[in-house]
């Protein structure tokens, strides 16, 4: 198994944390994993910047926005992420969209994921079927897990058929919304969570988008296999003057 695995299959209450690859600055990727790593998180998703983030609220918006201004491309993460394996454990995933993968090639981006000791994508706009006929065995070879994100929508012969090709866990989409956060968890997305959690499937679950502080990572806890947080981090970082500090101070709120 690799990494995320072997935490998919050891622990429960996951915390994740989402943030920008080249932002605040275009130099703050490693010291931010390592400091993330250092505050007791789970796993990261490193962002990928993109220059048309459809599903991103305004604060990952705006730090893609950024990112891109500050000179940060795909090449430049994968250079920043050579040497991450030699003070960082924790498993690592990159998030984004399909755009600036297919311009550095599909088997290029999969060859410099193994070489950084990258775990996990999450591609949100590669849709499943194109994955499945094309890209799959690829993925498989390269023993980088592709994850598949389900809402609030996804009709349960979907869900299911996710959760057949998964090989790490289904990201849980809390609301047929933009990424952003919100001030708690209402009774229809905790509907939706037990519906989900009924079908009994093969994958742990954890969810994302709205997931804020304590509060909402303990409800969502309570249902799935943990949370991803991501605007409020983000934020964290717009207004910060110590990032070590602040991220030590953020994480040790959200698990207490």
């Amino acid at each position: 198994m690799n990494r995320l695995n072997k935490l998919l299959a050891a622990k429960k209450d996951l915390l994740s944390i989402y943030f920008t690859a080249g932002y605040p600055k275009k130099e703050s990727t490693v010291p931010l994993l390592q400091s993330l790593q250092k505050a007791g998180v789970d796993f990261v998703e490193v962002g990928m910047p993109y220059s048309d983030p459809l599903a991103d609220g305004p604060v990952i918006q705006n730090s893609s926005t950024i990112a891109l201004k500050n000179g940060m491309s795909l090449k430049v993460l994968f250079e920043q992420l050579k040497s991450i394996r030699e003070t960082v454990s924790i498993p690592i995933i990159l998030m984004g969209y399909i755009n600036p993968v297919l311009r550095m090639g599909m088997s290029n981006f999969l060859a410099k994921c193994v070489d950084v000791g990258v775990d996990g994508v999450i591609l949100p706009d590669l849709p499943f079927e194109l994955y499945n006929d094309q890209y799959r065995e690829d993925f498989e070879k390269a023993g980088i897990s592709n994850i598949f994100l389900v809402t609030p929508q996804t009709p349960e012969k979907r869900v299911r058929m996710l959760d057949e090709g998964s090989t790490s866990f289904l990201y849980m989409v809390s609301s047929a919304a933009v990424t952003g956060a919100r001030s708690g968890v209402s009774d229809n997305q905790l509907a939706y969570f037990d519906r989900i959690r009924s079908m009994n499937l093969k994958s742990p679950c954890v969810v994302g988008f709205g997931i804020s502080n304590h509060e909402t990572y303990t409800q969502v806890c309570r249902h799935a296999h943990g949370a991803i947080i991501g605007s409020a981090f983000v934020k964290l970082l717009e207004n910060s003057l110590d990032l070590d500090a602040d991220i030590q101070r953020f994480i040790a709120g959200v698990r207490n």
